[in-house]
């Protein structure tokens, strides 16, 4: 169990340090982050952009003059080779530079080179809970509007996956919805129906310990569980929340950390190997954090 993201920076260094192969890197943001990591001693990198633009910001964020630039001015051109990095075997992460989201992920998924397992790309995100015990995730608040029950069914395939190389063995797992009533004109509460379907009849992930729908009291606190009369085995000790769309998953994250303080980090899944794509209203702490969990990641992540 991973209690807070200072466990997971520890953990990933003592995997040994990771290349992160970064996209269009010509960015001072970007580049600062792996100045953290470097001196956190997760991962070095290798930069793919316009060398002409990177090489000045290596000395404004303080990074040696002999990090290794692969020079490409096209950006859609550098992203697809630094996927080609990382589908090589030269870096065990990608991440997102100074390139637009949509020609980025073009490359995650380009049928020649990319990094396609044949699921859905899909966000997970992890919170650090002031005074919580462990670390807890939700998926998917940052890549799909409006999944269906075939990519939920990938959404939570993915984050299963990622758990497990967390070492989370037996994960408990909320699928959300605004209450625990099936009802047809909720989606949330029929799909959530239907997965749970799946769980009981052994086609997916028997071994953890899954519920829905649950709505959120229930799935946070004991006390509201059993005040509504429902005995819950996931109740007040939940690792896994499965969002129903993107609003929710979004409006949660964001409250979150601005209004709770809550530590962040984001992971995309999906692909082969962890893909950091941040936002850039992130703080230094959070890109850092989302290095450090897709270090940690990498060494058996969703093969």
């Amino acid at each position: 169990m991973l209690h807070n993201f200072a466990e997971v920076v520890e953990e990933a260094k003592i995997l040994g340090q990771k290349v992160i192969s970064v996209a269009a890197a010509q960015d001072k943001d970007v580049l600062g982050s792996i100045k953290a990591a470097r001196d956190a001693g997760l991962a070095k990198a290798i930069l793919v952009g316009d060398a002409e633009l990177i090489r000045p910001l290596l000395a404004e964020v303080g990074l040696p003059a002999d990090t290794p630039i692969v020079h490409e001015p096209d950006v859609k051109q550098a992203a697809l080779t630094a996927v080609i990095m990382v589908k090589t075997g030269q870096a065990q992460v990608l991440m997102k530079g100074l390139v637009n989201s949509g020609d980025f992920l073009k490359a995650v998924l380009n049928s020649e080179v990319g990094l396609r397992t044949g699921r859905l790309l899909s966000h997970l995100a992890a919170f650090e809970v002031p005074g919580g015990h462990k670390l807890i995730f939700h998926s998917d608040g940052g890549m799909n509007i409006s999944p269906n029950l075939a990519e939920k069914k990938d959404i939570l395939t993915n984050a299963m996956l990622a758990l497990r190389t967390l070492g989370i063995k037996q994960p408990k797992v909320a699928i959300m919805a605004a209450n625990e009533v099936v009802n047809p004109k909720m989606p949330a509460t029929v799909d959530a129906k239907a997965l749970m379907d799946m769980h009981t009849s052994g086609e997916l992930f028997p071994d953890s310990i899954m519920e829905g729908p649950i709505a959120m009291d229930v799935a946070l606190s004991a006390e509201a569980a059993k005040h509504k009369g429902i005995v819950s085995a996931v109740s007040g000790d939940v690792d896994l929340f499965l969002l129903p769309g993107i609003e929710a998953g979004n409006i949660l994250s964001k409250a979150l950390t601005y209004y709770a303080n809550f530590k962040f980090a984001g992971v995309i899944l999906g692909a082969t190997h962890p893909i950091v794509l941040g936002s850039r209203s992130d703080s230094a702490a959070t890109k850092l954090n989302s290095i450090a969990l897709a270090c940690l990641m990498a060494g058996g992540f969703n093969k």
